[in-house]
């Protein structure tokens, strides 16, 4: 592949508005060309971007294209920074009146030096936000896709789309559907804006002399019209990759916006020289429903902030991953400690958990085409979500850290949204590691609060037309049906002001909260009329709660929780509940409470409407050998974190 840096502009304005200007602090830059003036961190524009594409491994060559007038500048840089001299072209003009324009001089490139290779093109002018990127991902998408790269990023909030090509992208196979140059306000919803920065194959190139020869463009020279024409008209596959930084052209603008942009983006970078982000995803309690949402059913569950993960990220110069003391030893006081902590909580901990989390983003943020800057960090999680007991410890881990790469990359909402965020936990934890999960969880965790989710065959026949699609847009998955449950759901967030006091009570020497979900789904997956008709009631349990919980009525929803649990009873019988927690939802309906499994196993919620008994209650788990606690409701809109 060949690199091509164009730095042919004349940009009369800036030049000019710096030569005149009195306050005497930019004389120093008087006839400096635009590609040579400062960028970010102090560093030269143009040093930036040789920088990143001067890797003989990736090119063969990099050429540079500039005019008479700045010619000389353009060889002494090249001089002075190991550039070879030859590969500078001169586009013999001198003055803005007489310039070829961008599409010109890069057809006089690829003619004067015979070049026959794929081309990468970037302007050389062009103002960075972050001087870390990886160019080696951007080839790599690139050759991944049958045409033409074009790079964009999402304008920031100052940013009008009519000062800048603005691109509409299909979100399945990322191909452009529409360029549209400088679009005035309101005519496209995108706020996907371009760059000088595309990838072209070589047996594209011959659309150049052919945009060329047009009569309509002898004075339009421009990419924006040359891509307009190349997509919307001549109807060529070209595909957008999307930088998460952003960028600024000073080909045309004045002083005044020269160090706007220049001051706005290395505030930007002081402002947060180390790049540390903390996050926390809070443990969950399934209120009703559950296990029904793996099974087309239907659930109710509630975040509590009581149990929490939190993981902390910052930038270092290596990727680490920190082992946590406690659930990541590595150091034991004897052979004995060593026994009886591995039998106890077993062999893995959070480490991998990170490592697997850290692994699939960076192959969803490939396959997505969003190129990720070239910065290292340092990971470490705390967490005090008791193991094993069915309340979501490992995806809060997962959730956690996937806030904090996303944070420290600068992926939005829309790069990632909650439905397909809540299909990567879970894809971390199956694919990935095989842990034994099912749907609520984590989109409890995504979204937050008191969530009713709706996982019904109905609702995937309804819309699965719509959205089939999106099972390739994500990623090749050995889940398709799972993946499907996520996309087509309906999640709703639901009030939880004057919610009643719900309680929880765990087992201290838990089992593996996996153990419990047994055969069911083979049973259920063969259609056997018990299960099948169990999961429909389950189902027609979460409408009555959610019924239940918008009218307040408690009792009611005491009286469905009990049934919740004994439904699940029948279907999964007492041998598979296991004892302790038969133990503990026996315990509490002798204070005439209700108990059912929050989760896999290991753990009871309950609702006890009488006060005096619910601390009669307390102190009989405890005494029980069981960890009892009220539970905190984690509410989103508090800004808690």
């Amino acid at each position: 592949m060949i690199c091509i840096l164009l730095v042919a502009g004349h940009g009369t304005v800036l030049e000019t508005q710096i030569k005149y200007d009195d306050s005497g602090l930019y004389s120093h830059l008087t006839g400096v060309p635009k590609a040579l003036l400062p960028g970010t961190r102090g560093k030269k524009i143009l040093d930036f971007w040789w920088e990143i594409v001067n890797m003989r491994q990736l090119f063969s060559d990099v050429y540079m294209v500039t005019n008479a007038d700045k010619y000389k500048h353009y060889e002494r840089w090249a001089t002075a920074n190991d550039f070879p001299i030859e590969n500078v072209v001169n586009d013999g003009s001198t003055t803005l009146e007489d310039c070829l324009g961008a599409v010109a001089d890069l057809e006089l490139v690829i003619r004067s030096r015979k070049l026959q290779d794929d081309i990468m093109v970037i302007a050389g002018d062009m103002l960075c936000e972050d001087l870390n990127f990886d160019i080696a991902q951007v080839i790599r998408f690139f050759r991944s896709k049958p045409g033409e790269l074009v790079i964009y990023y999402e304008l920031e909030e100052s940013e009008k789309t009519s000062s800048r090509g603005i691109v509409e992208v299909c979100p399945d196979t990322h191909r452009i559907t529409q360029f549209l140059e400088k679009p005035v306000e309101g005519r496209t919803p995108s706020r996907l804006a371009t760059v000088v920065f595309y990838c072209i194959q070589r047996g594209t190139l011959s659309y150049i002399t052919d945009y060329l020869n047009l009569p309509p463009h002898a004075n339009d020279r421009g990419f924006g019209r040359f891509w307009e024409w190349l997509i919307n008209e001549k109807q060529v596959d070209v595909f957008g990759m999307k930088l998460p930084t952003g960028f600024q052209l000073i080909g045309q603008v004045g002083l005044s916006d020269y160090t706007k942009w220049l001051t706005h983006y290395s505030t930007k970078q002081q402002n947060n020289p180390a790049k540390a982000v903390t996050y926390r995803s809070y443990a969950r309690v399934g209120l009703m429903g559950n296990p029904s949402d793996g099974f087309n059913g239907k659930t109710i569950a509630l975040s509590i902030s009581n149990f929490w993960a939190e993981v902390s990220l910052v930038e270092s110069q290596t990727l680490v991953l920190l082992p946590h003391p406690l659930n990541d030893p590595t150091e034991f006081g004897s052979l004995q400690d060593l026994f009886c902590i591995s039998r106890k909580e077993g062999y893995l901990g959070g480490l991998r958990l990170l490592q697997a989390t850290c692994k699939k983003f960076y192959q969803f943020c490939s396959k997505q085409g969003i190129a990720l800057t070239k910065q290292n960090f340092t990971l470490k999680y705390d967490t005090n979500i008791p193991r094993q007991v069915g309340l979501a410890g490992s995806s809060a881990i997962v959730s956690a850290t996937l806030k904090c790469l996303m944070k420290f990359y600068n992926i939005t909402d829309n790069d990632l949204p909650k439905p397909i965020r809540a299909n990567f936990i879970l894809m971390v934890e199956t694919e990935e590691l095989f842990i034994t999960a099912g749907l609520q969880d984590r989109v409890v965790q995504v979204y937050e609060g008191l969530i009713y989710m709706n996982f019904s065959k109905e609702l995937m026949d309804k819309q699965g037309y719509v959205k089939r699609a999106e099972i390739d847009m994500f990623w090749p998955t050995r889940h398709p049906v799972l993946l499907l449950w996520h996309l087509l759901s309906n999640y709703v967030s639901m009030d939880m002001r004057k919610l009643p006091q719900f309680w929880l009570a765990y087992l201290s020497d838990p089992s593996d909260s996996g153990s419990i979900h047994s055969n069911i789904r083979q049973r259920w997956l063969s259609g056997e009329p018990l299960v099948v008709e169990a999961m429909k009631t389950f189902a027609d349990l979460t409408d009555q709660a959610r019924a239940a919980i918008l009218d307040k009525d408690w009792s009611c929803l005491a009286q469905l929780m009990d049934k919740n649990f004994e439904l699940r009873r029948s279907v999964y019988t007492d041998g598979c509940l296991g004892p302790g927690n038969m133990k503990m939802v026996h315990l509490a309906r002798l204070f005439g409470s209700a108990a059912k499994l929050p989760g896999s196993g290991g753990a009871v919620v309950g609702l006890c409407l009488d006060q005096a008994k619910l601390v009669e209650m307390k102190q009989a788990f405890q005494e029980a050998g069981c960890v009892f606690c009220l539970i905190s409701p984690y509410n989103p809109s508090s800004g808690q974190d």
